[in-house]
Formats: C-alpha cells, structure tokens, sequence
C-alpha cells in the first residue's frame, strides 16, 4: 500500500510538472542584438561571396562601429568607408565599406550604425568589405568620439593581416629603410621599420602631404591597414597615415650605441662565484684606454643591502649594484667582447676555457669589491627570484643621474621604482625594449617598471643548469635602430661546450 501511495504522488507530481512547462520555442527569452559584432561578422567569409541576411547572421541585421577613416586630405582609397569596434570579446575589428562619395561625409570619430541585411561580404582588390550598401543605410550617432591608440608591432601585421585590415593602428617609433636622403617626399611606397619587421607606408600622389619633406628619423605613424597587390598577383599589407598629423615626431637624428648587451650567463652549472659573464658587441671599432666606458650589474633579492627602491640608481651600491670598469682593450665593429668574472670559462669550473675570447674587463667579484661602488659578492647575477639587470654606460663615471646606453633586465620582481616624489628607480635608455619617452602618451619615463618600460627577460628553470642567454636581434649601426628586436633564446651549455654555441647561429647580427 505504501508503495502505491509513493507512486500515485509520483504520477500526480509529474502531471503537474509538465502542466507547468511550456514549449520553449515560444518562451520569449533575451532578445537578439540588432547589431552583429564586426569579428563574427567577418567570420562569416570563408573565401567565397556572402549574401548577408538575418539568419546567417544569426538573428542580427546591423552593425555599429567608429568610423577610423578620414578623407578630408586625400590618401584613403576612394569611397570606402572604414569603421572598427571591439563588442566580441574586446576583440578590434574592422571592415570597409565601398560607399561613394558619401565617404568623405564622414570623419574619424563618427559613431555610426549601418544596416547591412542585403548588402555581400566579399574581398575586392585584397580587401574584406560588405559591398551593395546605400548611403541611406548609414546613420550617424554622434561625433567625436575618442579612439584609444592600437599600438601594433609591423611583424604582428605580416602575419596576420586579416586581423588587423580596417584597422586604425600605430606603428611607433617607426625610422625609414633605407633612410630617406635629402630632398625625397613622403609619395609612393617607403618602406617604415619599427623594430618588430618592415611594412610599406602608401601616400597617394593626390594627397595633400604627399611632398612632404624632412620627414622624422623616428616617430609613430597612425594609419589604416589595406591591402596592397604584389606583381605576383598576391596581396600584402600596407599601411596609410590619413592625414600629415598622423606623424608624430619622435627624434630628428640618431641615436647609436656604441655597445649593445648581446648575452650573460647568470646560473652557470656548478659555482657562481668569479664565473659569471657577460657578453657585448661593439657596433663600431673602439679603443677602451682612448673611450671607456662601464658596466653595472643589480641584484636585488630580497635580503640584499641596501633595502627598498634604489635612491642612487645604478649607484646604490652595496649588494644591490656591481660596477666594472673597461679603460683598456680594443673591439671592432660586429665583434662580441666580455666583461666578469676572472676564471673565463664558459660554465664554470672544469668547463672549456675561453680566455682566447675578447676579454676587455675581469674581476674577482667573489672576493673584491667593484670599481667605485658595490660589495664582493658570490652572485653577480641572480639566479631566480627578483629582478637582476645588466647597464652599459659610456665613461666611468655613473651616479644616479646617469642614463646608460644599452640595458637589459630578468624578472620584474623587488624594490625596483617609486614614483616618489622624487621618482627613484634604475634608469633606462632608448633601446628595443625601452623608451625614456612613452612614444604614445609623450610622457617622461626614465626608469625600469615606469609606464611602458615593463618588458623584461624571463628566468630559466631548473637552476644550476648552466644556461646562456642568447639575445638574437638585428641592430643597424647606421640608423641607431633594432631593426629586429632582440628575442631570448636560452643555450643549454655542457662543459664541453665551445664559443661558438654562444657566438654562432642566432647571436646578436649587426646590419
């Protein structure tokens, strides 16, 4: 009895349930967005034309996006209508559209939605546009509206030009390959190098700044991404200022080093002490007793004296920076040369001896202390942990207002930089990784871990190893430019291992 009582509650339960329940086709639910991101609706083209519709736009049957182009001085492509948004995700995309003269109605800025049910998602002359869209179907929203810089590396546009092609982008700190001479203009194809790759900057012959001279030695170049055909047949990526105030000036000369940090060792296999070295390439022939120069070395693990950010910079001294002085020896152009501890073995003890290299500045840091400042020390270099950097200034002479000319730095990690006031920190200089001048914002920023000088290497693991940081990259000498920046490539070293595992394949080139 008890059993059918269990079941009849069962039963009577289960009626009630799907009296409750409706048909969920018809439960109205969230309603569909009008409005289909730019990044699926790209998605949608798969080589072949696309006739835009509700469903296969799931639903939605506009888009809505800032306008990026600009045609008031005359180097957009004819007509288009450029516009970006990023409502997948915070993914940017971006899309053209073909729209005639009633282009030029529209300025960077415009907030714009348009209806693009009916119109055909298809790639004209290399480019993904949504063709067949009347100038009706735009309406404008509002005006004025604040686009946030791209900054975009050239490298990152070779290879994946889809992603950025009707896109406003920066191409920063960008210099001319080969450097322009006196008298060219900015019309035609250049070639713009910003340390990441080349991408050719297109100025129309009709553009109003098109014979503009005295063009930067650096500077960012805001622009759009096209497509460019090739004499293949094939297409490429092209980058287009929109008007002469997309240019800003960065520097008018160069600004060479005459030493670049091209690899270190910091956790050779076995003891550290008077073991550590670090390898540099001079990028013009120099004579150290005629220009010396100095290298400074920072530890900052966290028991390390003295504490806290470092108030002298570089020249804090104690266990926190370590100082070499180079006033003797010679190196030519193109050459690596080395600076640490006396033993001169490639991975510590009864490892092969490279004292044949170019050895300019040794020193027992085990046991002496540096030249001007820092303590004896069984760790030049950090192993793992906080941040440890290396700094090559010109002179002898470094305080804590000195700016080197080349720096590198391992982990992010420590008392590294305050803001103050006053501001305190380790200084950097204008290299690959770093810029005393934020190149978006414009702004002061001398030192390591201050607004975009955030980049550094990474540690390697296991510990006591005996890795060698290879840092590959391409310098030109002629331009004081990475023309490709320097990439970390850690070396496994044996103890049989020679120079030319650190000197060899994918070393620091000079162009």
């Amino acid at each position: 009895m008890n059993k059918i009582v269990i079941y009849t509650c069962l039963l009577f339960s289960m009626a009630l349930l799907g009296l409750g329940c409706k048909d969920e086709s018809n439960y109205p639910g969230g309603t569909i967005s009008p409005y289909i991101p730019i990044y699926d609706l790209r998605s949608l083209y798969k080589g072949t034309d696309v006739q835009l519709n509700a469903d296969n736009m799931y639903g939605s049957t506009k888009i809505t996006g800032v306008v990026v182009s600009d045609h008031s001085e005359g180097n957009m492509p004819a007509g288009l209508l450029v516009l970006q948004d990023k409502r997948r995700l915070g993914q940017l995309r971006g899309i053209s559209i073909p729209l005639g003269n009633a282009a030029k109605e529209y300025s960077s800025g415009d907030s714009v939605v348009v209806d693009v049910e009916g119109g055909s998602l298809k790639r004209v002359d290399g480019l993904l546009q949504i063709t067949n869209i009347r100038p009706e179907d735009v309406t404008r929203v509002s005006s004025g509206n604040f686009i946030a810089p791209n900054r975009v590396g050239s490298s990152s546009i070779i290879a994946d030009p889809d992603k950025y092609e009707s896109t406003l982008v920066a191409i920063v700190k960008g210099g001319f390959n080969p450097l322009l001479q006196p008298g060219d203009v900015l019309a035609g194809d250049k070639v713009l190098n910003d340390g990441f790759g080349d991408i050719v900057l297109h100025t129309a012959t009709g553009a109003s700044f098109a014979k503009q001279e005295n063009l930067p030695f650096n500077g960012n170049y805001y622009g759009i991404i096209f497509m460019a055909k090739k004499g293949d047949g094939t297409y490429i990526p092209e980058h287009r200022i929109r008007k002469a105030s997309d240019i800003v000036v960065l520097g008018s000369s160069a600004e060479i080093s005459p030493v670049i940090i091209s690899g270190f060792i910091s956790d050779p296999k076995g003891t550290d002490a008077n073991n550590e070295y670090i390898q540099f390439m001079a990028t013009r022939d120099i004579d150290f007793a005629v220009t010396p120069f100095s290298v400074v070395t920072t530890n900052n693990a966290g028991a390390s004296n003295p504490t806290g950010n470092p108030a002298k910079g570089w020249a804090t001294g104690g266990l926190r920076t370590y100082k070499f002085n180079i006033r003797s020896g010679k190196a030519s152009k193109g050459t690596f040369f080395y600076v640490g501890g006396t033993n001169k073995l490639i991975n510590s003890t009864g490892s092969t001896d490279i004292s044949g290299s170019n050895w300019v500045s040794t020193r027992n840091y085990g046991t002496t202390d540096g030249e001007d400042f820092g303590t004896k020390t069984t760790n030049l270099l950090a192993n793992s942990g906080n941040a440890f950097g290396i700094a090559v200034f010109a002179g002898t002479t470094v305080t804590a207002n000195s700016q080197p000319i080349d720096v590198i730095f391992v982990g992010a990690g420590g008392s590294l930089f305050s803001e103050g006031p006053p501001p305190v920190g380790y200084r950097i200089a204008n290299t690959d990784f770093y810029d005393v001048i934020n190149p978006i914002t414009l702004s002061q920023q001398p030192f390591y871990r201050q607004g975009s000088n955030t980049i550094n290497l990474l540690y390697n693991t296991p510990s006591d190893a005996g890795y060698f940081y290879k840092l590959g990259g391409v310098y030109n000498a002629s331009l004081g430019k990475w023309m490709q920046a320097r990439t970390q490539t850690n070396i496994l070293l044996t103890k049989t291992s020679t120079l030319q595992e650190i000197e060899g394949e994918g070393a620091t080139a000079l162009k």
